[in-house]
C-alpha cells in the first residue's frame, strides 16, 4: 500500500495561515507603533502649546518679572484627560514658582527649540516639555525657563483602547485570511481530486489516455500517467498472448511425448523396460499437469483483473464440463451423479468459472478411488447459486485444511499422488473475483471431501 507523506491541502493551508499570522502580527505592531507615536505627538503638541501660553503671559511690569499663568494653559491639558499636571518656572536658574522638585530637563532648551523628555515623578510616569525665553530687566537680560509636565495615564488608556481595537481588527483579518486560505487550498487540490476520481471510476478494461483538462502544472503528471497506461496496455496484451502461446507450445509437445510413450509401452515385453516407461509416463503426466495448472493459474491471475462478464447458464456449463471429463472418470470406473436443473443464470466470466469447475472435478477424479461415485449438485437459494462436489476419496486433513488454497499447498495425506497444489488456489481466486464463497470440508455422509462454491444469482 502506498504510504502518504502528508496532505498537499493541509500543507498549503498551514503555509497560507502562517503567512497570514505573520502579516497580522506585523500589522498589529505597525498600527500600535503608529498610534503610540501619534498619541505622543498629540500630547507633545498640547504640552508645547500650554507652555507657550505660559511664556507668552510672562512680562516685565514696573521693573519686576510678572508670571501670570493663564487658565487656558491648564484647560488644554485637563480637556485631554484626567491626568495630573505639574509645572516649574525658573529665573536665571533659580527656582521661582511651581513644583521645586520637578526633574530638570536632560537637554538644554533654547528659545527656538523646546526640550521634551519622559521621566518619573512622584512614582508616576510623566511627559515634560521645557522652553526658555529672554526678557530685559533694568537693562540686563534675564532667562526665564518654564517646564510643564503631565502624567501619562490617559495616554496609556488611549493606547490600550487602540491596542484592543487593533487586536480585534487583526483577529478579523486573520479569520478572513483563514477562510481565503481554505478556499484557495480547496481550489488548488480540486483538479487533483477530479483527476483521481476520473481515473478511479474507470473499469478494468478502460486503458484510454487521460484527456481531462488540468492546470498547466499538472500536465507533466497527466503525461506520465498516460505513458504508464500505454506501457501497461502493451504489457497486458503481451502477457495474454504469451499465456495463450505457452499453453499451446507446452501442452501439445507433452501430449505427443506421452502418446509416443504409451505406444512404445505396448511394444515392449521386458518388465524392466515397461517399468521405466511407466515411470516416464508418470513423470510426463506430472509435468503436463503442473505446466497446465501453472498456465491456468497465470491465465486466472490475468483475467481476474480483466473480467469479461456476461450472463452464464451455470447448470449448462457444469453439465458440459462433466461430459468432457466423463472419459477420464471412466478410466477409473468412477460414476458422476449429476442431474441438470432448470437454467440457472449468474453473471461472470465464463472462461474463469469453467476453469474453476474443471479443477474441482479434476481434483475429485484424481483423489477418488477406483469404482467410486462423485456427487455433483447444483442448488439455488436466493441470492446464491451453490455448486457442491463430493467424492469418496482421501478427504482433507484434520489440521491445516484452511491453507490448502495457498499456492503449491497440499495435504499431508496425498503426498503419494501427482499434483501441483494449484487447483484450489485457482478456484479460490476465481471465487474471490466473482464475490462468491468457497467452503471445503470432509464428506458428511462418509469418507471423502466436499467442496462448495457459491455465486450471486443474477
Amino acid at each position: 500500500m502506498l504510504k502518504g507523506t502528508g496532505s498537499i491541502r493541509w500543507r498549503l493551508i498551514v503555509q497560507l495561515l502562517s503567512g497570514a499570522a505573520i502579516l497580522t502580527i506585523i500589522l498589529i505592531l505597525i498600527v500600535r507603533s503608529f498610534a503610540q507615536q501619534l498619541a505622543e505627538q498629540s500630547q507633545d503638541n498640547i504640552l508645547n502649546a500650554s507652555l507657550t501660553a505660559i511664556l507668552d503671559a510672562s512680562s516685565i511690569q514696573q521693573g519686576e518679572l510678572t508670571v501670570d499663568i493663564p487658565y487656558s494653559a491648564f484647560s488644554m491639558l485637563s480637556n485631554l484627560s484626567n491626568d495630573r499636571v505639574f509645572y516649574r518656572i525658573d529665573q536665571d536658574g533659580a527656582f521661582l514658582t511651581g513644583y521645586a522638585d520637578l526633574p530638570k530637563p536632560k537637554l538644554r532648551a533654547t528659545t527656538d527649540t523646546p526640550a521634551f523628555m519622559t521621566s518619573t515623578y512622584q512614582d508616576i510616569e510623566i511627559r515634560m516639555v521645557t522652553a526658555t525665553r529672554l526678557l530685559a530687566l533694568e537693562g540686563r537680560p534675564i532667562e526665564l525657563q518654564a517646564s510643564i509636565a503631565q502624567s501619562r495615564n490617559g495616554q496609556a488608556k488611549t493606547l490600550a483602547e487602540i491596542s484592543n481595537m487593533v487586536m480585534l481588527f487583526g483577529s478579523g483579518f486573520f479569520v478572513i485570511s483563514a477562510i481565503i486560505a481554505l478556499l484557495a487550498a480547496q481550489s488548488t487540490v480540486g483538479p487533483l481530486k477530479r483527476l483521481a476520481a476520473s481515473v478511479s471510476r474507470r473499469g478494468p478494461h478502460d486503458l484510454r489516455p487521460v484527456t481531462a483538462s488540468v492546470p498547466e502544472e499538472m500536465a507533466p503528471l497527466v503525461q506520465s500517467l498516460n505513458q504508464f497506461i500505454q506501457r501497461l496496455d502493451t504489457s497486458l496484451t503481451r502477457s495474454e498472448d504469451f499465456i495463450a502461446e505457452a499453453a499451446h507450445r507446452v501442452r501439445t509437445p507433452l501430449a505427443i511425448v506421452r502418446a509416443q510413450a504409451e505406444i512404445t509401452l505396448r511394444r515392449v515385453d521386458k518388465d524392466e523396460n515397461r517399468a521405466t516407461l511407466k515411470e516416464m509416463i508418470r513423470a510426463i503426466d506430472d509435468s503436463s499437469r503442473a505446466a497446465g495448472q501453472l498456465l491456468d493459474h497465470a491465465m486466472v491471475t490475468f483475467r481476474t483483473d480483466h473480467l469479461e462478464r456476461s450472463k452464464i447458464d451455470l447448470g449448462a456449463l457444469v453439465g458440459e464440463t462433466v461430459d468432457r471429463l466423463q472419459a477420464v472418470a471412466t478410466l477409473k470406473d468412477i460414476v458422476f451423479t449429476y442431474a441438470e436443473i432448470d437454467p440457472t443464470q449468474i453473471f461472470g466470466d465464463a472462461i474463469l468459472i469453467q476453469n474453476a469447475v474443471q479443477n474441482l472435478l479434476d481434483n475429485a477424479i484424481k483423489y477418488s478411488p477406483v469404482e467410486s461415485d462423485i456427487s455433483v449438485e447444483l442448488t439455488v437459494e436466493a441470492p446464491w447459486v451453490t455448486l457442491s462436489i463430493c467424492d469418496q476419496g482421501l478427504g482433507f486433513p484434520k489440521t491445516g485444511a484452511e491453507r490448502l488454497t495457498e499456492r503449491f499447498a497440499r495435504g499431508d495425506n496425498v503426498s503419494g499422488i501427482v499434483g501441483s497444489g494449484l487447483g484450489l488456489t485457482i478456484v479460490d481466486e476465481v471465487i474471490q473475483a466473482h464475490s462468491g464463497n468457497l467452503i471445503i470440508s470432509n464428506n458428511p455422509n462418509g469418507v471423502g471431501a466436499c467442496v462448495s462454491i457459491s455465486f450471486p444469482s443474477s
